[in-house]
């Protein structure tokens, strides 16, 4: 008896073939942007000094980079275990894991990075909404969407709960307002402003958006039912 494939197969495979060639090229130019600043980096971070490497944006941006074959393969073996498992939707649930934790602790360290008066200068608040975004620039709006990035695309992928704009929302701002109360309370030499949980929420939001074609996909996969063993004739 011959099996044909469903005719819907060969499209996703073709998306998903694009979506991957997309992501390497968008790592690649990403790369090459920060070439010169991670060359001069790099010394530090192979001979495993603390001070130059993981106490720099560069250095932790680098380290990053350097750590992707491993997420790779942290995400790999997750699947493998999943499917011995019979457990559904083995790559996507394992991918989105490793993406939200990967792709969020490296933002939330440079975040909670010192500067040079931590401990000995007081904590700083800022509550007025929007007055430090004019302060902000481009660089730091565009870093402030970045830190909850992953976790607003990934969450609702790996979490049903999650998959909507106001619990995205909420979950953008709530982690945020976590790490900006680390701020002030460890003494960081940094300013705790409310538009930083704005820019952050609204930044998880906007990547949420991004991937909300295929929430219902995680919506409607069972959570980690295990598939129902094969009749046999």
């Amino acid at each position: 008896m011959n099996h044909h494939a469903s005719p819907s197969a060969s499209p996703r495979r073709t998306s998903r073939i694009v979506l991957a060639g997309l992501a390497i090229l968008g790592l690649a130019s990403a790369v090459f942007a920060v070439r010169r600043p991670l060359v001069m980096t790099a010394p530090a971070c192979l001979a495993g000094r603390w001070h130059g490497c993981l106490d720099t944006e560069n250095g932790v941006l680098l380290m990053t980079l350097a750590g992707l074959p491993a997420a790779a393969l942290v995400t790999w073996g997750l699947a493998l275990l999943r499917q011995a498992a019979g457990v559904t939707s083995v790559w996507r649930r394992s991918l989105a894991e490793v993406g939200m934790v990967y792709g969020t602790v490296p933002f939330v360290w440079l975040t909670l990075m010192p500067g040079p008066g931590a401990g000995t200068v007081p904590g700083r608040v800022s509550l007025v909404p929007l007055r430090d975004l004019v302060t902000m620039g481009p660089i730091g709006i565009g870093g402030n969407l970045l830190i909850f990035a992953a976790l607003g695309f990934f969450a609702p992928l790996r979490f049903a709960a999650l998959a909507s704009v106001p619990r995205i929302l909420a979950l953008g701002a709530g982690c945020s307002a976590v790490v900006e109360t680390l701020q002030y309370v460890l003494r960081l030499d940094r300013v705790s402003s409310v538009d930083d949980v704005l820019v952050n929420a609204a930044g998880a939001v906007l990547f949420g958006l991004v991937s909300r074609r295929w929430w219902r996909a995680a919506a409607e996969a069972p959570p980690g039912r295990p598939r129902p063993a094969p009749a046999h004739a």
